[in-house]
């Protein structure tokens, strides 16, 4: 079915512009270098506005070291929130440095401390090597919180598409570890479930722009290294599979009508409803996959907004 009558019509622009994936090992690794150099350029912009990114790297005897960049406000402060990013890119790309424009725009309006973690990529690394990545750096940004000005009691997840799935995962992970606890979790168009790839009846509107079901195929067999929707997949690296739901931070979802992952969403959202989580999801109309990241037209505006307009509730109350 062509969708592109019930795209935005202030989103078609942008969308007409975009280029095709191609995803081979070559390839992912020719773009991996371009975005990333690109990125790298425009650090020095972000701190010219009143950001301190600093990198740190996390070693551990029994773990690979993880590279995380830190992201705050230059003026000095304690007790701030705590935010620990995870990147997006279908587990295959993406950095900190890429995530600039959310993590920098997020770190000034809420005056807070982000850890965004540099995790390792599929398919080089299967599941859980990603997932434990994260872990780690949770763990390093609680034990540091006082360094970091963080309130321990503050800290919680942001992630979009597959770094969205990934802190669903760690959610899950940290609760059943009686790891840190989290105070929520911020997730924009999630990542969450391989069987997506295998259904027998999809959605006719979703997936045709941005992220399609051949990419999402990929992107899950690289991670899973077997074909997803197979038997026996964690629920760790696939959160749409977790039977339990319970005692998970407060969340917030948004994904776009024409998204892939909308279907999946809409059930995680409804499944942490019925488990006792606080829920709110925002759903926009004629959004595809990444629709956020266009400057002008206003749904993305909207998204943005309603994103960081729920952070804002996680700051901690001053004595």
């Amino acid at each position: 079915m062509n969708t592109w009558n019930l795209v935005d019509p202030e989103l078609r622009p942008a969308l007409a512009d975009s280029l095709s994936l191609t995803l081979t090992h070559d390839a992912l690794v020719a773009l991996r270098q371009q975005r990333q150099q690109a990125a790298l350029d425009n650090v020095q912009a972000f701190r010219d506005t009143g950001l301190s990114v600093e990198e740190h790297l996390i070693s551990s005897p029994a773990h690979p070291a993880v590279r995380v960049c830190v992201i705050a406000p230059v003026t000095p402060g304690q007790n701030r929130i705590g935010i620990l990013h995870i990147h997006g890119g279908g587990h295959l790309f993406g950095s900190p440095e890429q995530s600039l424009s959310l993590t920098g725009v997020t770190a000034l309006r809420h005056d807070c401390v982000i850890v965004s973690v540099d995790y390792r990529l599929a398919p080089e690394t299967v599941f859980p090597g990603s997932l434990e990545d994260c872990y780690a750096a949770l763990v390093w940004m609680t034990k540091n919180a006082a360094t970091l000005g963080i309130h321990p009691d503050h800290i919680g997840l942001m992630g979009d598409s597959a770094g969205a799935g990934l802190a669903a995962s760690l959610a899950l992970l940290a609760r059943d570890r009686k790891g840190p606890a989290l105070a929520f979790q911020n997730l924009m168009f999630p990542m969450l479930d391989d069987r997506t790839v295998t259904e027998e009846n999809p959605n006719p509107v979703t997936g045709e722009f941005a992220w399609t079901r051949e990419y999402n195929r990929f992107g899950w067999q690289a991670l899973l290294g077997c074909e997803p929707g197979s038997e026996g997949i964690s629920p760790y690296a696939a959160p749409a599979r977790a039977t339990d739901l319970t005692h998970l931070p407060p969340t917030w979802l948004g994904v776009g009508t024409l998204d892939l992952f909308l279907d999946e969403d809409m059930a995680y959202a409804q499944r942490l409803i019925r488990a006792g989580v606080a829920v709110e999801m925002a759903i926009w109309p004629g959004a595809y996959h990444g629709f956020n990241s266009d400057p002008q037209a206003r749904v993305a505006q909207r998204a943005r907004e309603q994103r960081q307009a729920w952070l804002a509730q996680f700051r901690p109350v001053a004595d």
